[in-house]
């Protein structure tokens, strides 16, 4: 093989190389909240204790946590049903944070905190 060949070959492998180092690669799922997420989680977790629901949600999360991503995107399909409800902001957010595997997680944790706090009292 000549010079030229065998040099275009191993530049070309290494492109290859380079490309599929990161094909696989997925996001860090452990980005921070932004406020406006917190603040959303915050009244979802009220909604749910005020209506006397934190058993039962609770327990439909931790359930359907691992399907949280197909949720998304139904929430996507249904967005306009679900805007009479809500803006298109806020569905466009909680569909973004049903995306993300540990925001079941914390706002389960939320909804469990106001249930177990006194009535009146802020729960952290």
């Amino acid at each position: 093989m000549s010079g030229f060949s065998a040099g275009f070959l191993s530049r070309r492998a290494q492109d290859l190389r380079a490309g599929l180092r990161h094909a696989f690669a997925v996001r860090p799922e452990h980005t921070a909240f932004t406020i406006e997420d917190l603040a959303l989680l915050e009244r979802v977790a009220d909604a749910v204790v005020s209506r006397g629901m934190a058993a039962p949600a609770t327990l439909f999360l931790e359930s359907m946590g691992p399907m949280n991503f197909l949720g998304s995107q139904a929430l996507h399909f249904l967005a306009p049903v679900v805007e009479c409800v809500l803006t298109g902001t806020e569905i466009a957010q909680i569909a973004r944070l049903l995306e993300r595997r540990d925001s079941i997680q914390r706002l389960t944790a939320l909804i469990e905190a106001k249930a177990a706090a006194p009535e009146g009292a802020p729960a952290r």
